[in-house]
């Protein structure tokens, strides 16, 4: 790294990794606060360091990264009074026409919410030998520094962590498609259309709705429709967005503020999974996007 200023030329460095930091950060931990708060500590680290010692800087400030949050899983793990297994992840929220800020769509990518549901439910070590071997390269060898493991038994971790997600629905149609399927959902739950609910609705699908009182889950595109049906209203306006790339839509009341959030998984033209977010505290933290005027 040269320049006129070398400190000038190492933040200019990392704040080109910053987004890819973070995105890898998100994907082990869940929550861009935590995500941003793992980067912030790495960049404090790079500070103290000489940079003419790091030879490949990307991978250097991957690996830091990669420590801390193993480090901070670690520490949930041990908290079982703050565990967050049965918790939410952070959602990332974006416009749905591909507006979004650089750093939210690298947020957002290839990591729907029914996969990042599946990486919270991963070991801390696991997780990280899944998420840097399969979403960003990381050697083996390289996970195996962090977890103070050797590099087969990282791959073991990468394999058994790979089986258990195996089973995560992930969409096979193109966006648009996907859209237009969530898209003929909402209206035929605005007509309440029972019919053309089941069309679009997996026979398995499943449903679950985040509230102040819990988490209630339908399953069956039979319940599903019939919540569908019931939870329509005309006073709401829904602006369509996406959830973590997955296509959902933000309701607002007439006032404008916010009242849910919904997220869709859809595979081969049916919906397979949805999840609703309606706690008014939890909403009136998120970043939402197309608020109506």
């Amino acid at each position: 790294m040269t320049g006129a200023d070398p400190d000038d030329a190492v933040a200019g460095a990392f704040e080109e990794q910053r987004g890819r930091l973070v995105a890898v950060a998100y994907r082990m931990l869940g929550s861009r606060a935590d995500a941003e708060d793992a980067v912030q500590e790495a960049w404090l680290r790079l500070a103290r360091q000489d940079p003419a010692a790091i030879d490949n800087l990307g991978g250097w400030l991957t690996t830091v990264v990669g420590r801390v949050c193993i480090d901070m899983l670690r520490s949930r793990k041990a908290r079982p009074e703050a565990s967050y297994d049965d918790q939410l992840p952070e959602l990332v929220v974006t416009e749905h026409d591909g507006g979004a800020p650089e750093e939210g769509a690298l947020l957002a990518e290839s990591v729907g919410l029914a996969l990042l549901m599946v990486l919270d439910s991963l070991g801390p070590a696991e997780r990280l030998a899944f998420v840097l071997h399969d979403m960003f390269a990381v050697p083996f060898e390289e996970i195996g520094q962090i977890l103070g493991k050797s590099a087969n038994a990282s791959k073991m971790l990468a394999s058994r962590a790979r089986r258990k997600v195996q089973g995560t629905p992930r969409p096979t149609d193109e966006p648009q498609q996907q859209r237009a399927v969530v898209d003929a959902f909402l209206a035929a739950a605005r007509d309440g259309d029972f019919d053309g609910l089941l069309r679009v609705l997996d026979p398995d699908v499943t449903w679950r709705t985040y509230s102040s009182r819990g988490v209630t889950v339908r399953l069956g595109a039979t319940e599903v429709a019939a919540m569908a049906q019931r939870g329509a209203r005309a006073t709401v306006t829904a602006t369509p967005v996406l959830v973590n790339g997955d296509p959902g839509v933000v309701a607002w009341d007439p006032n404008g503020r916010p009242v849910g959030v919904m997220a869709c998984t859809v595979v081969d033209g049916r919906i397979v999974d949805l999840l609703s977010i309606r706690d008014p505290e939890r909403l009136a933290s998120m970043d939402l996007p197309g608020r109506p005027d």
